[in-house]
């Protein structure tokens, strides 16, 4: 699917996603990664949902956000909550859903002004 951005390219916009990858300000990205709206898209260490770990949402913590949106790739799955108890013990909101829905929230709480960051698995 083909998402459209609005007038602000500064800002990292979620532009398609499909099997596969994630495009952010049409740069294709097939492997899980982490993006906010400002700065570097960047690689997420977690590579499948299997492989989640504590410390790959502690390494989120230096980025500050407010809320957490985790895609968790083909279909909605919730981590252990133990996982992702630095987030929540730093009052930093985490939404889990399929990674699809996480680009669209993504992008609409970007365009908010909200300080969002997602951390998407591939689909």
């Amino acid at each position: 699917m083909k998402l459209h951005p609005d007038v602000s390219t500064s800002l990292n916009t979620v532009t398609g996603y499909g099997t596969g990858y994630v495009e952010i300000n049409l740069r294709r990205f097939d492997r899980a990664l982490v993006v906010q709206p400002e700065g570097e898209v960047l690689d997420w260490a977690a590579g499948s949902f299997e492989a989640l770990a504590a410390e790959h949402f502690e390494a989120l913590l230096a980025h500050a956000p407010e809320i957490v949106i985790l895609g968790t790739g083909e279909r909605q799955r919730f981590p252990h909550p133990r996982l992702t108890a630095a987030l929540i013990n730093a009052r930093i909101g985490v939404e889990v859903m399929d990674t699809r829905a996480a680009c669209r929230t993504y992008n609409i709480l970007m365009h908010e002004g909200r300080k969002v960051l997602a951390a998407m698995l591939p689909i």
